[in-house]
């Protein structure tokens, strides 16, 4: 079975390192297959673990790889592949330069892949000729370091008590693929999630396997693993009631009819599918019972999914907002493909945060409700998506609510911005056109860079973030929550969250954010068992994959899907 990986963005460094050190020249000794079926496999391994960061057409993530193999030798190119961190090293000021540049580390090294597999890559590559590279009509003004003022570190320490090592789903790492804690409402039992298609709950320090999706729907999939899979759950309100769970999860391309798809022109890489489960016993702990699927959307790429739905835990019973479902729905990567016309629209739902009554039927489809306060009900044309509450999001990874009913959507950037929005219903939050309070690009050019706001901003009706921080702080923002626990009083009034990939700890105080301006974003550190620790020593990786959750009491826990570990936070030293 084809090694389940992802060519990171530290790929795309490496790429360009090696071509900066490489003049133009013909291939190496090896040659390149010119097989229609390599060249097809080639083109089913990158989509799934190359294409999250690379394409074709532009630099992305990492840079258009559109012609590389004209510029490497691919004895070169397969050596940099199974050994990359030994390139970088011997890489020279420009390597080192152009790491800088994409502000990432170290790429490991990526020996399980098969000598056929990296010559099936090469291959479907080597059809992919050099194109010149577009420019954005702003370029002249890119912005090198958007914010240059570095994060401060403050003096709060957080004790961190180990809960549990949740079991492996896999063999390579991430062994245990955990993404979301969340818990039962009216109960407080714990359950967490593995993006392999298992949902756990967690009882008297044990994990007990509650559901497995992949029993229940053959088509799911979890490749290639970036942002695909089992995506996020969340047990309706009422659960002890009405048995009501909801999940996310993705299935292949044509599966079954999507309720959004888009022109076929345009590839399907992959369908992500929301389902409703009904509980024999709510009170069980293990899953018995029905499904039925409500909506289901079609995706340019495997990135950028739909990995957060959630109930707003603060409506109570006879509230407005009680019993409605929020959905983020990432853009797909179509922006990066050159499909920038399925974003920014409140007719599509990429991109964008939708709300949905789950015991409705008044959707196109007849499977969901429509809320009648969502913000775009009223006066909608024929091609509204009435299901939309807010849009202009690349990947709204993570919602939350305020103690005071805030929403708060947590939006992973593209090459330079992480970002927190405070989103109102019909707000547009920018993307693609901007990242965080920057110009990004229209929609049909080069998006590698960011550039000053026009002086003419206001008559774009934008929603800009309450909190901001750049590529030289962290790469992908874990969303957390307002601490409304009562173990630690020195986290009140505080909204922690951290940075996915790196594990930076983050906080911002909950005062300082107003809507049209940024709140200060301040460091907090950890000891574990009261020892001091920082996650990437505690899970032994340089890449944490870091994710918070919440109790029913307000306290707050700390993920690391790299070890498959769960803390919670104490001040309590074991």
């Amino acid at each position: 079975m084809i090694p389940k990986l992802l060519f990171t963005i530290l790929f795309s460094c490496t790429l360009v390192i090696f071509l900066s050190r490489c003049t133009s020249r013909a291939s190496g000794k090896k040659e390149i297959s010119a097989e229609s079926a390599s060249i097809e496999r080639g083109l089913l391994l990158f989509d799934k673990n190359c294409s999250g960061c690379h394409n074709f057409r532009q630099d992305g993530i990492g840079p258009s790889l559109a012609g590389i193999t004209a510029a490497l030798p691919v004895e070169k190119l397969l050596s940099f592949i199974k050994n990359a961190p030994q390139a970088i090293a011997a890489g020279g000021e420009r390597a080192r330069n152009l790491t800088t540049k994409f502000k990432n580390a170290v790429m490991p090294p990526f020996t399980q892949l098969k000598e056929n597999e990296l010559q099936d890559i090469i291959a479907y590559l080597h059809t992919k000729k050099s194109i010149p590279t577009l420019q954005n009509k702003f370029s002249q003004n890119a912005i090198t370091n958007p914010i240059p003022e570095p994060i401060e570190l403050s003096s709060l320490v957080v004790n961190l008590s180990a809960l549990i090592q949740m079991p492996a789903t896999d063999s390579v790492s991430p062994l245990a693929k955990i993404t979301k804690l969340d818990y039962l409402p009216g109960k407080g039992d714990l359950f967490v999630n593995d993006t392999r298609g298992k949902l756990y709950k967690l009882k008297n320090e044990q994990v007990i396997t509650f559901l497995n999706i992949a029993e229940y729907r053959p088509q799911f999939i979890n490749e290639p693993g970036l942002a695909t899979g089992f995506g996020s759950f969340a047990f309706h309100p009422a659960y002890q009631q009405n048995g009501l769970l909801y999940t996310t999860h993705t299935e292949s391309a044509g599966s079954a009819k999507a309720d959004f798809s888009f022109n076929d022109s345009i590839k399907v890489a992959m369908q992500w599918v929301l389902t409703e489960w009904k509980s024999n016993d709510p009170n069980a702990d293990t899953f018995k019972g029905q499904s039925r699927e409500l909506l289901r959307i079609d995706m340019v790429t495997g990135i950028h999914g739909v990995q957060e739905i959630v109930f707003n835990p603060m409506a109570k019973k006879g509230h407005a907002d009680y019993g409605l479902l929020y959905i983020g729905v990432g853009d797909g990567g179509s922006t990066e493909r050159g499909y920038g016309h399925l974003v920014q629209s409140i007719e599509q739902a990429w991109g964008t945060v939708l709300c949905i009554n789950p015991l409705g039927k008044n959707s196109r489809n007849g499977k969901y409700g429509i809320p009648e306060t969502n913000p775009f009900v009223k006066n909608a044309g024929s091609k509204t998506a009435t299901e939309v509450y807010a849009y202009g999001f690349r990947n709204p990874h993570r919602i939350t609510w305020s103690a005071t009913g805030d929403m708060l959507v947590s939006n992973i950037g593209q090459g330079n911005i992480e970002a927190l929005d405070l989103v109102k219903p019909g707000n547009n939050c920018g993307w693609p056109l901007r990242e965080g309070t920057f110009v990004s690009a229209d929609l049909e050019e080069n998006m590698g860079s960011v550039y000053p706001l026009p002086a003419n901003d206001s008559i774009y009706k934008i929603t800009y973030p309450v909190v901001q921080y750049d590529h030289d702080e962290g790469h992908a923002i874990a969303g957390g929550f307002e601490y409304i626990g009562s173990l630690i009083p020195e986290l009140k009034g505080k909204f922690l969250f951290g940075d996915i990939p790196d594990g930076r700890l983050f906080y911002v105080d909950m005062a300082d954010i107003k809507q049209g301006s940024q709140a200060t974003v301040k460091e907090w550190k950890i000891k574990i068992n009261g020892l001091p620790a920082t996650l990437k020593e505690a899970c032994g990786s340089q890449r944490v994959d870091l994710h918070f959750g919440r109790d029913m009491q307000g306290e707050l826990y700390i993920l690391t899907k790299a070890d498959g570990k769960m803390y919670k936070l104490t001040n309590k030293q074991n």
